[in-house]
């Protein structure tokens, strides 16, 4: 950038009969340029680390999904003999597959025959909320496996407008697609108490629903059949 020149104005100085006027002299602009090594640094973005917390938590969902699945079905059903311990141990370990049907609907109507109709529900409704938490833990691990499918695209719509209303109604209706709901509510980053509140509501709704079924059901088929 070319210096500046600046002209300093011109002086007069007069005495009686005699003027002096000095001429206009050049002064030379002393402000200092930046140079280039002032400037600032262009700043780069840092590299990605690589998420391993996420993998980590995706793989072990999947491996205990996977281990669930291929536990004995005489050791499952087993744990039905200790009552109220083995039917929330039961319904804890099916609730916490993915994407797979859950068996604990079966033993709470049997259970709900013989035991306590309001006790199996509200324990199997807890254990089911608690076995729930593994798919909003891999949603916020990460959900790339699941957005392959057109069911978790719908229901992370819904999810994200009407929030723990779409948990709730999900957890209340028998059916594996909830996995999805729950997915999405971790991939979004739902606040945990509300994903486990509304979860929890509408499982214990459901699982007392089905408990009084299983312990009427003889008398409505008594009546249903004379």
């Amino acid at each position: 950038m070319p210096r500046q020149q600046l002209t300093a104005p011109a002086k007069t100085a007069t005495l009686p009969g005699v003027i002096f006027t000095t001429a206009r002299t050049p002064v030379e602009d002393t402000t200092p340029i930046p140079l280039a090594a002032d400037a600032e640094p262009i700043k780069t973005a840092p590299k990605a680390a690589f998420p391993w917390r996420s993998v980590l938590l995706v793989a072990g969902t999947i491996a205990l999904t996977v281990a669930l699945a291929f536990i004995p079905k005489g050791f499952l059903e087993s744990l039905g003999n200790y009552g109220y311990i083995g039917l929330f141990v039961f319904t804890l370990l099916s609730s916490a597959t993915l994407v797979l049907p859950s068996p604990a609907i079966g033993l709470s109507f049997v259970a709900g025959s013989t035991l306590n109709p309001w006790l199996v529900g509200i324990i199997s409704g807890v254990a089911a909320a608690l076995g729930e938490i593994t798919g909003y833990m891999a949603g916020i691990g990460g959900n790339a496996f699941a957005q392959r499918t057109t069911f978790y695209t719908t229901i992370e719509r819904f999810v994200r407008r009407w929030g723990m209303l779409t948990i709730f109604v999900l957890a209340i209706i028998p059916s594996p697609l909830f996995d999805f709901a729950g997915i999405a509510a971790g991939t979004m980053r739902m606040p945990f108490w509300r994903y486990l509140a509304a979860c929890l509501a509408g499982k214990t709704l459901r699982f007392i629903g089905i408990a009084w079924l299983g312990r009427l059901a003889p008398d409505l088929i008594h009546m249903f059949v004379q």
